[in-house]
């Protein structure tokens, strides 16, 4: 008769420690985190140093005339954020695999699709279209009221579609809240945690509602890169055997 086996038990500590092989994920992850802010705070910066664009058609394809390249370096920066943001999600789901290895599934699973939405649409709800850049070297070269009429019409509905409810926006916000819930679990914390709950309720909110925030909208958009900078933090200060966490309990 042999004799009967003791069930093997993991210290907790060791449950949620990652393969040795996600390291570089971890770090690319970080460097992608910052990558992400900077592309925010250009932007930003652009925001209150340059004239805003104007949300009228006719007014619009004269401004991007005008100021093309503040115009193209906040159309790339927005619609730029997808390509770090997509690294992101995937390492800080990889990371907290430990935790729950489900819910951090569906947090990357919304994250990345989101990004990819943005990369689709190739626009921003600040009026930014990568379209109207081609209607406003039309206009510029139009010959008739006519034309111009036309494509200021175009423009408008572009315009329309570009600053309506962005669904991308809306599921980047729900991804940030469902990886946060799982943080306070991990090497991440509390803090990064629970700025990142309040930050994907807010934001789900924000984009729902954007086309009447106004500058309201402007507090979840500063939440946003914070996030992403404790994120990076800690992706590239925790260490390969940190980052992640042991199980729920």
């Amino acid at each position: 008769m042999e004799p009967s086996r003791r069930p093997t038990t993991t210290a907790p500590g060791d449950a949620g420690r990652p393969d040795p092989s996600w390291v570089t994920l971890y770090r690319v992850g970080g460097y992608a985190a910052i990558v992400y802010v900077l592309l925010v705070a250009i932007p930003v910066v652009l925001i209150f140093t340059a004239p805003l664009p104007p949300t009228e058609g006719r007014e619009l394809l004269e401004y991007i005339a005008d100021h093309k390249v503040v115009y193209l370096t906040q159309l790339l920066c927005f619609v730029g954020l997808a390509v770090p943001a997509l690294v992101v999600f995937t390492a800080v789901a990889v990371a907290l695999k430990g935790v729950d290895k489900s819910v951090a599934a569906i947090g990357a699973l919304l994250g990345i699709v989101s990004e990819v939405i943005a990369l689709a649409t190739a626009a921003s709800p600040q009026s930014l279209q990568g379209g109207l850049v081609l209607l406003s070297s039309s206009y510029a070269e139009a010959e008739t009221e006519a034309e111009r009429a036309g494509l200021a019409i175009s423009a408008d509905a572009l315009i329309a579609s570009t600053n309506a409810v962005g669904w991308g926006g809306v599921l980047t916000a729900a991804a940030i809240l469902i990886l946060s819930t799982l943080m306070r679990h991990s090497c991440f914390g509390r803090t990064v945690a629970y700025l990142g709950v309040v930050t994907g309720a807010l934001g789900i909110v924000s984009e729902a509602l954007q086309p009447v925030l106004g500058l309201g909208y402007l507090f979840y958009g500063l939440l946003l890169p914070t996030w992403f900078a404790l994120v990076a933090w800690k992706l590239l200060t925790a260490g390969p055997g940190a980052v992640g966490a042991s199980p729920r309990g």
